[in-house]
C-alpha cells in the first residue's frame, strides 16, 4: 500500500519509485496506489477507483481514460488545468530577508544565512525537499520562531523582534502548512475563525466588546466571496468542514485581511483537483492586486503553475535563483537535491 508516497519526492526520485512500483507488478505483486496526483495515476496504474466525499464515483481502465474525465469524476465537474496567468509587473520590495539564520534541533542552523527580496505584484515560491528549513523560515517570517541572526524587513521596516499580532496588523498574513495546529480553532465556529484577526478593531469591536452581528455579516459575505461550503453556514463547527472548505476558511480570512504580502505554505496540500484549482486562481488574483506572495510549495506541478520566481532551498541555504518560466522539473529536482548549485545574491 503506497499512500500519497511521491509528496517529498525530487522529480528524479518520483521517477524511480514509479519504475520500482511497475517491476514489482511485473513480479506479481498487488499495489494499492492512493494520490491524486493524475499523472502519477497515468504514469503506473492499471486501474482507477475514484471516491469522493467518501462514496464510490467509479472504477475506470486507466489506459482508456484521460486525465480530464478522471478529474470530472473526482471534482463533480468539468475541470480546467491551466491557470491564465499574465506576465508579473513586480513593484518595489514589500519584504526583504538579510543573512538570516534560524537554530534548528541539536544547535544545527536549520535556516542559514539565507537572503532574498519578495516584491509587490509577483509570486515567488520556495521550493525545495521537504525538512531543508522551509517551515523554520517560514515560522520565523511570521514570528513563530526566534531569529538568531539577521533581519526581516517589511515595507522597509525592521520587524525582526516584533510580535505576530505587530506584523499582522503591518500588512502580513500567513496560510499555514499545518491548517488544524496553526490555521484554526477546530472547536470555534466559522464565523469565530473568520474573525480571529480583526476581532479586535472595528468594525468588529465596540467600545471594548466584540460585535456580534458585524461577526455574522463578515462570516456570510466571506461564505459567499469564497464559496466556502460547510452543514450550518456560520455557526458550523470548523472541525467538522472537510479539508477543502477548512483551507477555503484560512485563505478566505488571510485575504480579506488585505494584506501587503502573503506567506503561502502548502496551500493545497491534501485537496483534491476542484478546491486546488480554485486556490490558486485566489493567489494569482491576489498577485494581480498588487499583493506580494511568498508560496512554500512541495508540489512541483503547483511551482511551475504559478511562480514568477523560484528559490530553491537546500540544507537550510538558498542554493538557486530561477525563472518560473524557464525552468524544467529536471533542472529544479537537480538543484533540490543539491546535485546543482549556483551562486545567489
Amino acid at each position: 500500500i503506497f499512500d500519497e508516497p511521491t509528496a517529498v519526492l525530487t522529480p528524479q526520485e518520483i521517477d524511480e519509485l514509479m519504475a520500482i512500483m511497475k517491476s514489482l507488478a511485473r513480479e506479481g505483486k498487488s499495489i494499492l496506489f492512493i494520490t491524486h496526483k493524475l499523472m502519477e495515476i497515468k504514469a503506473v496504474a492499471d486501474r482507477c477507483t475514484v471516491l469522493r466525499k467518501g462514496a464510490l464515483v467509479g472504477t475506470v481502465e486507466v489506459a482508456q481514460t484521460d486525465v480530464e474525465t478522471m478529474a470530472e469524476m473526482m471534482v463533480g465537474r468539468k475541470v480546467n488545468f491551466s491557470i491564465d496567468k499574465a506576465e508579473a509587473v513586480p513593484g518595489e520590495a514589500v519584504l526583504e530577508v538579510k543573512h538570516l539564520s534560524v537554530a534548528g534541533h541539536h544547535k544545527k542552523p536549520a535556516v542559514n544565512d539565507v537572503s532574498f527580496q519578495v516584491r509587490k505584484g509577483e509570486i515567488v515560491c520556495i521550493a525545495g525537499i521537504d525538512g531543508n528549513g522551509q517551515s523554520e523560515l517560514i515560522y520565523a517570517l511570521s514570528g513563530l520562531l526566534p531569529v538568531k541572526s539577521g533581519q526581516i524587513l517589511l515595507k522597509g521596516r525592521d520587524v525582526t523582534q516584533d510580535s505576530i499580532r505587530a506584523r499582522n496588523t503591518d500588512g502580513l498574513s500567513h496560510i499555514p502548512e499545518d491548517r488544524h495546529k496553526y490555521g484554526l480553532v477546530l472547536d470555534f465556529s466559522l464565523e469565530q475563525n473568520l474573525a480571529l484577526k480583526n476581532y479586535f478593531v472595528p468594525p468588529m469591536e465596540h467600545h471594548g466588546f466584540i460585535d456580534f452581528p458585524a461577526v455574522r455579516r463578515q462570516a456570510e459575505t466571506l461564505i459567499e466571496r469564497f464559496d466556502i461550503r460547510s452543514g450550518q453556514g456560520a455557526e458550523t463547527r470548523a472541525r467538522s468542514m472537510s479539508g477543502g472548505n477548512q483551507q477555503k476558511a484560512i485563505i478566505a480570512r488571510e485575504i480579506h485581511s488585505n494584506p501587503d504580502l502573503l506567506l503561502a505554505v502548502q496551500p493545497t496540500r491534501g485537496l483534491d483537483v476542484g478546491a486546488t484549482i480554485y486556490i490558486h486562481e485566489q493567489l494569482v488574483k491576489a498577485r494581480d492586486e498588487g499583493k506580494a506572495i511568498l508560496l512554500v510549495s512541495l508540489e512541483l506541478d503547483e511551482v511551475f503553475q504559478l511562480a514568477d520566481r523560484i528559490l530553491v532551498i537546500y540544507e537550510g541555504r538558498i542554493v538557486a535563483e530561477l525563472s518560473g518560466r524557464d525552468t524544467t522539473a529536471q533542472e529544479l529536482g537537480l538543484y533540490m537535491a543539491g546535485s546543482r548549485k549556483e551562486a545567489t545574491a
